[in-house]
């Protein structure tokens, strides 16, 4: 070792693996011309470097010494050929804004930090134990505990990193950097997205078009992590997404404030608390209390802007617009537990009860869907009006405050209530014509609800769960299907179905779609894997508690008791497959309103260009479900749909196997209509009128055919 290495240049906490000196390997660099080298046979040289730079071009650090970039710019000038730096012509990254130094516990810095320590430090700052778990929790996997894990990477690679889609030949190297598959995330997003995004004034499309942006990186990280062998440990992609968006100011309402939060609506669910953070609703992704100073008098206090009540303290939430609150602290994972002091977050409530400001609420609830996940809802605007002292459990001393949900706010925790009371028989859901529309035919039941006028339910039809062809089709490419007795697993390339689908798995373990390809490949009859295999989600048949119920304006529609989390699958679109002639005979007499027509223009997701225009299905589908079909037939047409449609090739060597399946665009809370968007039929036919749309959206285009 070089004697003159400093210690600062050495960080102790990267090193992670300590090898023999016999396993490793020199490094020579390549050189620019091996045939003027005089090395025999056009070899390197070998080069002599301090372990602690400056090094050659080519030439790697010596792990763990580190070079700093100055000494590393300087080596490259004095190269003879430096290399160039690569120059994009995409949206540049540092175009984004980088947020300031973090504070009241902003999730605000890129460095990764060992959750031990973050764990530690909240401790420190009293938090309660529970707290710091919570995020264990709210993947939905099954993983989360407060168990130490070690956490697993995929491999750093040295190049530009590799493709988003799998690699050369359908395989994830291993190498492939997962930094650089965020960026270039980020870097397909629409640039007048961002114009929305950073505006100082907050909005719905900024909230939306963010959490969307979040959603996709999240399942797309997630995607590619699970194909990585060497990667072990818990995974959390849901960090490293959130952590990407903040550093590089892809977020919305950064400025902390009392009250209303733009673009937030009460009633709006979230499956992370990152999400939380990413809107400006609560901007610690951890502790349950968030504030801000106050500068009201002399001495500036501190004043709380929101709290999380998530049950991890011994709170009461029984009351809709009554909500006991516990204060934070109390717990030390070395000291155990201890009263709780008037400090921080306990102080801020304190504070705002005098002062009598808005402080937002959000309730943490169990996902009904994912067990060990939660849902975060926005339960509206409260005011403390009372705090008193008790014993808890523990025998120690705990905060209690009460607050009261101001009047006159649209329903958010009382939906949940009421949803839980239908499905306990606790309470009786009013206006239910039959309990169960589909005669049996899904495994789930669908209501059939009417608590508008006097209609007694839709016109007759036949239920059926999936597609109907009266004649088979000549597959579009024929295929023997995949050979995984015991399902299809990440990660496997020589799984046929997973090779169709550019060498990952198009489904999460909690069987959410990761990305936005224009066509999936599903397993199908050729295969040898079983009904469960996770490359299957849309041959399950239903999952959700839904409803067909009877709008005010447009006839029946669609909407679910459970909550549906983005990318999640909602249903296919079932009936009859006719062929053109027929579709075109039907719709243009406007004898048949319920024809989906896969070669009508439907306008995409605004956020990524590429996604603008629709799916590129192997082959036009038209399905009547006018007298046969399922739930997909009540669906309503938006202008600004929260479901979106993609095409399902099932591996079939006999027939075509095309299908039109149904996923959530963004977060649904319980009892919010489903819609997706119907296209339009250009140019128009002799006879065909438009239909006036009653979306009722801000981007309605005032019509649709």
């Amino acid at each position: 070792m070089d004697n003159n290495v400093g210690q600062d240049s050495i960080d102790k906490s990267r090193v992670l693996n300590i090898k023999p000196l016999r396993t490793l390997v020199p490094v020579f660099p390549s050189p620019s011309n091996p045939a003027s080298s005089s090395t025999p046979q056009g070899g390197a040289p070998f080069v002599c470097a301090s372990p602690a730079g400056p090094f050659p071009t080519g030439v790697a650090p010596f792990y763990p010494f580190f070079v700093s970039p100055e000494s590393q710019r300087l080596s490259d000038q004095n190269a003879p050929n430096p290399t160039p730096t690569p120059i994009s012509t995409a949206v540049p990254i540092n175009s984004f804004k980088t947020p300031t130094a973090a504070t009241n516990g902003d999730v605000g810095s890129s460095r990764r930090a060992s959750r031990n320590r973050a764990a530690h430090l909240m401790e420190e700052e009293g938090y309660n134990t529970a707290e710091i778990n919570e995020l264990d929790l709210e993947d939905g996997t099954g993983n989360g505990s407060s168990k130490r894990k070690k956490r697993g990477r995929a491999k750093r690679g040295s190049g530009a990193g590799a493709s988003a889609d799998g690699g050369v030949g359908g395989v994830v190297p291993a190498d492939v950097d997962l930094d650089v598959v965020a960026n270039d995330i980020i870097q397909s997003i629409n640039p007048m997205v961002f114009d929305v995004i950073n505006h100082p004034d907050g909005s719905r499309d900024s909230v939306s078009y963010t959490l969307m942006i979040y959603e996709v990186m999240r399942r797309k990280l997630g995607q590619i992590e699970e194909s990585i062998k060497d990667t072990y440990g818990a995974k959390r992609p849901d960090l490293k997404a959130g952590n990407v968006m903040m550093t590089k100011g892809v977020r919305s309402n950064s400025k902390k404030r009392i009250g209303l939060v733009p673009g937030v609506e009460i009633g709006d669910i979230f499956f992370f608390r990152f999400e939380l953070c990413l809107v400006g609703l609560h901007a610690p992704s951890m502790a349950g209390i968030d504030y801000l100073g106050s500068k009201a008098s002399q001495e500036e206090e501190p004043l709380a802007v929101s709290i999380v009540s998530s049950g991890g303290y011994e709170d009461n939430t029984d009351d809709g617009d009554v909500l006991i609150y516990s204060g934070q602290g109390g717990v030390n994972r070395e000291k155990g537990a201890s009263d709780q002091k008037l400090e921080r977050g306990n102080l801020a409530m304190e504070k705002s009860m005098h002062r009598g400001n808005d402080v937002r609420v959000i309730r943490g609830l169990k996902d009904v869907m994912h067990p060990s996940g939660k849902v975060y809802v926005y339960d509206g605007i409260y005011k403390i009006q009372d705090s008193w002292v008790e014993k808890a459990k523990s025998g120690f001393n705990v905060f209690k405050y009460k607050l009261v949900r101001m009047p006159g706010q649209p329903e958010a925790y009382s939906t949940w209530k009421s949803v839980q009371q239908w499905t306990d028989k606790s309470a009786p859901r009013t206006g239910v014509i039959l309990p169960d529309l589909t005669s049996g035919a899904e495994k789930v039941p669908v209501c059939l609800v009417n608590d508008v006028d006097n209609e007694k339910g839709p016109a007759y039809f036949t239920y059926i769960p999936t597609l109907k062809n009266s004649r088979a089709i000549a597959p579009v490419e024929p295929t023997a299907g995949c050979s995984c007795i015991g399902g299809c697993q990440p990660g496997n390339y020589n799984c046929s179905c997973i090779q169709k689908n550019g060498g990952l798995l198009p489904y999460s373990a909690s069987g959410l779609v990761a990305d936005l390809k224009s066509v999936i490949h599903e397993c199908g009859p050729s295969c040898q894997c079983p009904s469960t295999c996770r490359n299957r989600v849309s041959q399950v048949g239903l999952k959700f508690r839904l409803e067909v119920f009877r709008t005010k304006n447009k006839g029946w529609g669609l909407r679910s008791w459970d909550a549906i989390r983005a990318g999640t699958f909602i249903c296919e679109y079932a009936g009859e497959v006719i062929d053109s002639a027929r579709a075109e005979m039907l719709g243009g007499e406007n004898e048949d309103e319920y024809i989906f027509d896969s070669t009508r223009i439907y306008q995409q997701l605004e956020i990524f260009p590429a996604d603008i225009e629709a799916p590129k299905i192997p082959s036009p589908l038209y399905i009547t479900a006018k007298n046969e079909g399922n739930v997909a037939r009540f669906m309503n047409h938006s202008c600004s749909p929260n479901v979106l449609w993609r095409p399902i090739v099932r591996e079939n060597k006999d027939e075509s196997d095309l299908h039109i399946a149904f996923f959530a665009i963004r977060h649904i809370p319980p009892m919010v209509e489903l819609t997706y968007d119907y296209g339009i039929n250009l140019p128009l036919k002799a006879g065909q009128r438009k239909k006036k749309c009653l979306c009722g959206s801000v981007k309605c285009r005032g019509y649709f055919c």
